[in-house]
């Protein structure tokens, strides 16, 4: 490779790849993603029959259908943190309430791997908060105009068009008059 052989320009992955990027920093992507899979062995558990050798351990409970419906409620409040960001307060605290019902309902919610899961993208889903974004700087590397930087001069409250303050104080004590706060009682 030499000085003049032209940048290679960007591959369909790498622009995919960028786009994803941009999709995922603009949601609560992490705490959707651990939502949803703490949706899955809530739901999986009730129904699987693990075979030891000869041996069927059969995990159902008496509350299979409360263990689906748990699960299937997760899964929707993680695929709904993706692509509704807006409810995400909502999601992050109806998460967490499931995955605390997960506990007795669902043997100990998964056998604690989907509760904690649960529990962490919800709470991760109430921390979120959208980013600001960055405004436009120059190339010198300083805030463009109104976007930043060095504060302009305002005028405080008090202060008149003149540079000189009107006091708007009603009680009476200030130190130009030399109150100090305490009423005469006559």
């Amino acid at each position: 490779m030499s000085a003049e052989t032209p940048a290679a320009d960007p591959g369909q992955f790498d622009v995919r790849r960028q786009q994803f990027r941009a999709w995922r920093g603009a949601r609560p992507f992490w705490a959707g993603l651990f939502v949803l899979l703490g949706g899955f062995p809530i739901m999986y558990f009730p129904y699987a029959h693990l075979q030891l050798g000869h041996l069927t351990l059969a995990m159902a409970t008496t509350a299979g259908a409360g263990s689906l419906i748990i699960g299937v409620l997760l899964v929707v409040l993680g695929i709904s943190l993706w692509f509704q960001k807006h409810v995400r307060t909502f999601a992050g605290v109806a998460a967490i309430l499931l995955a605390l019902v997960s506990l007795p309902v669902s043997n100990f919610g998964g056998f604690v791997l989907g509760f904690l899961f649960s529990l962490i993208g919800g709470a991760m889903a109430v921390a979120w908060a959208p980013g600001e974004s960055g405004g436009p700087e120059s190339a010198a590397g300083e805030a463009a105009p109104g976007m930043g930087g060095a504060p302009e001069a305002a005028p405080l409250p008090d202060q008149r068009t003149d540079g000189t303050y009107e006091p708007n104080d009603l009680s009476g004590t200030s130190p130009a008059n030399g109150a100090n706060g305490r009423h005469s009682a006559g």
